[in-house]
């Protein structure tokens, strides 16, 4: 039984693989990055997406991984470090595949850390900005960049941090604008209240700066939400920690949503089309939506 599993794992991997692997062929220009969410418990959930995101790149690169926060629980100390990314994420990091993490609630007691620690790729700062991709038109404008937001102060965000994002996001030149954070601006769980106060600060600069995708955590869940204003909210906090029968099932927010298994993202990212599928402990994507450029 547990060899047919395995094959059908690979299988779902494979078809996964090979249309990813057949459009990096097609166009140098593209990329495939994960997303995880609330990961960092050392438990057998976070092992076996570990090991699926493994499975994955044996076929086609994973060029780098997102850290939605919560990236490291028991207060965030450095002595959980190894126990929960260092040793779940052993193969990943030998193989040269970078982290970008953003801070969550139960990392930022310890931030002077996480922000300092080296694989986190923070840089000392608790947010942040970067570009990745080739330039994609004439105009030199990268293929995408990445905004890493501290929404650890859940009533609102300093105005330093609302400043820095303003401008960052009206000089980018970006093909594609992604945001990633730890709380959900939009979401159906019932694990954690809506935080208005950040949704009304942040979600207005989203909508003004064209960000296509805003990535969070914290809830401990998979939810698509329907486009907000033009924008693509996805919560992925059930990378390793999960709570069943969270989300709220006749909630008019959900495009769709999964609170039954462990769950990570990957995103194929072309300069026409940004593609995100949620893949399952199993190995087999579960959801998927696909944002489309001219």
């Amino acid at each position: 039984m547990k060899k047919t599993i395995n094959k059908l794992v690979l299988l779902g991997l494979m078809s996964l693989v090979f249309g990813a692997a057949t459009a990096r062929q097609n166009d140098p220009k593209s990329l495939i990055f994960a997303a995880i969410g609330d990961s960092g418990d050392g438990g057998k959930g976070q092992y076996a997406i570990a090991q699926r995101m493994v499975d994955y790149r044996r076929k086609a690169p994973i060029d780098f991984i997102l850290m939605l926060g919560d990236n490291i629980y028991g207060g965030g100390k450095p002595k959980y470090f190894k126990r929960e990314f260092e040793a779940p994420y052993k193969d990943l990091l030998e193989a040269g595949v970078k982290f970008y993490a953003a801070l969550g609630n139960h990392d930022v007691l310890e931030a002077g850390y996480h922000v300092k620690y080296k694989d986190f790729n923070m840089d000392g700062k608790r947010y942040y900005n970067f570009i990745k991709g080739a330039e994609v038109d004439a105009l030199d404008a990268p293929l995408i960049e990445f905004f890493a937001l501290d929404t650890t102060p859940e009533k609102g965000l300093d105005q330093t941090q609302l400043d820095w994002l303003a401008k960052a996001l009206g000089d980018s030149k970006a093909r594609w604008k992604v945001a990633f954070m730890h709380h959900s601006l939009f979401s159906s769980g019932r694990m954690h209240p809506p935080y208005l106060g950040m949704r009304n600060q942040l979600h207005p600069l989203f909508v003004k700066h064209k960000v296509d995708l805003v990535l969070a955590g914290h809830t401990h869940v998979y939810e698509r939400v329907k486009p907000q204003d033009g924008v693509q909210y996805i919560t992925e906090g059930c990378s390793g920690k999960l709570m069943r029968g969270n989300l709220v099932k006749s909630s008019p927010l959900t495009a769709y949503g999964n609170d039954q298994e462990q769950s990570f993202l990957l995103i194929y990212v072309t300069p026409k089309e940004l593609k995100v599928e949620a893949i399952g402990i199993d190995g087999k994507s579960f959801d998927s939506v696909t944002l489309n450029r001219e």
